[in-house]
């Protein structure tokens, strides 16, 4: 699939071509970047991993306990649902964590997760700033206090009521021995860096505050529904590179930019867009190493990226709506409609 671009100039004055420059970039100015200095609140960090390590490969019931009392409602969330232990207050999750905690290989992640993260200043500054734009669209919600873990490769990040949990054993690097012992494949590995770290949080955050709707139930509400939240990722991290942001390689995105009327082309003439078949829906919005059907150059979740241009055109022809009323429509098709998307 190509899609040719033809270009045509004509001659104009200097004083016309200045003004209409003027006016074009008053027309261009980025909605999304907005001035935060009024902005004074900011997320907290914790470093979890630190607090429990430091108890030692046999800590008491009593230290865990302790553990619990100065961070209960993470310290549930970690144990219950990410390491999987149960309660570490009592007898047999207690005796889980400990194994957790002295065995060999949790002790060499650790090491290296110490290493590659002995300070968080860089992803820090970057979260607050990020969550300092969410404070700006969206003055009425909470801002959450993020924790540094070690999950035992369980989960990258994970969020619920204000908090955010980020497994730091998650983000060591492609070329991580024990990424390959657990087959991890090279699509997942090549994004498992920390420069993803502000990118993956922003996306599950927004997950959590605005999840997908009931009314989705076609491919064309999966993808509105995902390019909403990689709107929501720019909003949040407006001068984050786009390869971050969606997690393509440059070639990816250059292939989607040249490929998009195509894709959105072959969704139409195969009447994709209405299908509620759940084959398709997983196979453009979902991660993989390519879109299955489409070349080998594509990545996956073409869809999402689809959706993204389909709000990018709503927004920019409804000016007057905001970010935090875009998150809240469920109206896929109506986003659609207002948009008036279409590729050439």
């Amino acid at each position: 699939m190509q899609l040719k671009i033809a270009r045509i100039g004509k001659a104009i004055g200097v004083m016309a071509l200045l003004a209409g420059m003027y006016l074009l970039l008053s027309c261009e100015r980025n909605p999304l970047k907005v001035d935060l200095s009024g902005i004074g609140e900011e997320v907290s960090f914790v470093r979890y991993d630190r607090e429990l390590f430091s108890l030692g490969g046999a800590p008491g019931i009593g230290d865990l306990q302790g553990l619990h009392d100065r961070y209960p409602a993470f310290t549930d969330l970690y144990t219950h649902l990410v390491l999987r232990v149960g309660d570490v207050t009592d007898s047999s999750g207690w005796q889980l964590i400990r194994e957790f905690l002295a065995d060999t290989t949790t002790q060499a992640v650790r090491e290296m997760a110490e290493k590659r993260f002995s300070e968080l200043r860089s992803v820090e500054k970057e979260l607050v700033t990020a969550f300092k734009h969410f404070r700006y669209h969206f003055p009425e919600r909470p801002l959450p206090v993020v924790y540094f873990c070690q999950s035992g490769f369980n989960e990258s990040v994970f969020t619920a009521d204000s908090l955010v949990g980020i497994s730091l054993d998650k983000y060591l690097g492609p070329g991580c021995f024990y990424y390959d012992m657990l087959d991890l494949p090279r699509y997942k590995q090549r994004k498992m860096i920390p420069a993803m770290i502000p990118s993956d949080v922003m996306y599950t955050w927004g997950m959590t505050e605005f999840p997908l709707g009931k009314e989705a139930t076609t491919l064309l509400d999966h993808m509105v529904h995902e390019g909403k939240l990689l709107y929501f990722m720019e909003a949040m991290l407006p001068r984050e590179a786009d390869t971050l942001r969606t997690g393509f390689s440059k070639r990816q995105l250059e292939w989607c930019r040249s490929n998009e009327t195509a894709m959105w082309n072959y969704l139409v003439e195969h009447q994709m867009l209405f299908s509620t078949r759940q084959m398709d829906i997983v196979r453009y919005i979902n991660d993989g190493p390519t879109t299955n059907g489409f070349p080998q150059e594509s990545p996956a979740r073409t869809g999402a990226w689809l959706g993204r241009q389909i709000v990018r055109a709503y927004m920019k022809k409804n000016p007057q709506v905001t970010l935090a009323e875009l998150m809240a429509n469920t109206a896929y098709r109506q986003i659609l409609n207002g948009s008036a998307y279409a590729p050439q």
